[in-house]
């Protein structure tokens, strides 16, 4: 059995470095697994090249996807159907606890206490079309606030609003006096440096990407797990 993590691809180098570091992690998670990493557009290698090496045996593609959007639904289905290969697809990785879990620890690296009630989070994500893809990102900034004694509100780089300036205005007008932008990506890129220079502008801290955390690559072998698991009783 294959697991092929699927990513979106980008310019930025340091994106498909972040997904590489990811596989070497499931790798050392689960030594007998055939871990690959594939891409849909602007690394190699693509995911159809990929497929079109596992003809006639079983795989599973996961989506290095925080959101159930256009890639999950559209991009990566329509590359499996033209492969002919004997794959199914898995969820993306969503809003996993293990996940918030890791932002949690990205912005107490950053410097920031659970229990300074001053502090005010700006998730910043990637926007959808999509109002649902968009409402579960949300539940992100909600987990924060149950979770620690910070405001926490969802801004996206991308597309519907609110914007990070919206944003911050909403958290100050809360009581917030410590704003603090946890991004809500898998890696550094582009969009993430669009977001570090308005961070910057504003004298506003920054926390890292998730990256190739162990928990990470634990939540992509759950989607591995459960999707052979829908598999094997089909």
């Amino acid at each position: 059995m294959t697991l092929v993590l699927t990513a979106h691809g980008s310019a930025d180098p340091r994106s498909a470095a972040t997904a590489g570091a990811i596989v070497d992690c499931i790798r050392r998670l689960r030594p007998g697994l055939d871990a690959r990493i594939a891409f849909c557009e602007k690394n190699a290698p693509n995911l159809r090249d990929v497929l079109s090496t596992l003809r006639g045996r079983e795989a599973v593609v996961v989506p290095l996807l925080l959101a159930d959007a256009y890639h999950a639904r559209v991009d990566i289905p329509a590359m499996i159907a033209e492969s002919g290969a004997d794959v199914v697809q898995a969820d993306v990785l969503g809003e996993d606890d293990r996940l918030i879990h890791v932002l949690r620890q990205r912005l107490e690296h950053a410097g920031v206490s659970r229990l300074d009630p001053r502090v005010g989070v700006l998730v910043t994500a990637v926007g959808s079309s999509r109002g649902d893809a968009n409402a579960r990102t949300a539940s992100v900034a909600d987990e924060l606030r149950q979770t620690t004694r910070w405001s926490a509100t969802t801004a996206f780089a991308t597309g519907p609003q609110p914007t990070l300036a919206d944003a911050a205005d909403l958290l100050r007008q809360r009581g917030a006096t410590r704003l603090v932008v946890a991004p809500w990506f898998l890696a550094h890129g582009r969009i993430t440096d669009r977001v570090a220079d308005f961070a910057a502008a504003q004298g506003i801290p920054m926390s890292a990407p998730l990256g190739a955390h162990r928990q990470v690559a634990e939540t992509v072998l759950d989607r591995f797990d459960s999707a052979m698991a829908h598999r094997t009783a089909a």
